[in-house]
Order: C-alpha cells, then structure tokens, then sequence
C-alpha cells in the first residue's frame, strides 16, 4: 500500500482501517418474508455504483470515501 492517507475530520495521519465493500443484490420475498440474493438484476433493479472501498480512521472513527483521505492528505503535504 502506497498510498498516504490524512483524516479531513482529526487530521490523523496514522491509524486507518481500509473497508472493502463486497455488494450483494437481494430482492424480498413476499412467500418467505424475508430477503433473498439475486443472481441477476431485474429490470428496475439499480446496479451499485458506489467505491469499491471506503476508509475508516482509527483515532476518530470518520467513514469516508478514499479519494477524502488521499487528497487531505496531498493539500497537506502542499
């Protein structure tokens, strides 16, 4: 990992978690009453368009988007 990081919110520099996010469709089953993954999208059935990871800060707790920590981290060095 590469990649300097600084929290916009503590200005933390140390102590991240990186957030994978895996994304599972699921539809609601009325006969079941519950929720159900979906092998296929239907047709009004948005697909995410979201990060595919997010980052955590570990003095603070901000959740935010990579793109935040990498450039707070960029204007810093500045």
């Amino acid at each position: 990992m590469n990649h300097t990081y600084m929290c916009p919110s503590c200005r933390a520099k140390t102590r991240f978690n990186v957030i994978d996010q895996v994304v599972t469709p699921v539809m609601w089953n009325n006969d079941e009453g519950d929720y159900e993954e979906t092998e296929r999208q239907e047709l009004f059935h948005m697909a995410y368009n979201g990060p595919d990871k997010r980052i955590q800060c570990g003095s603070c707790g901000l959740v935010e988007d990579e793109i935040r920590f990498l450039k707070m981290a960029q204007n810093n060095a500045k």
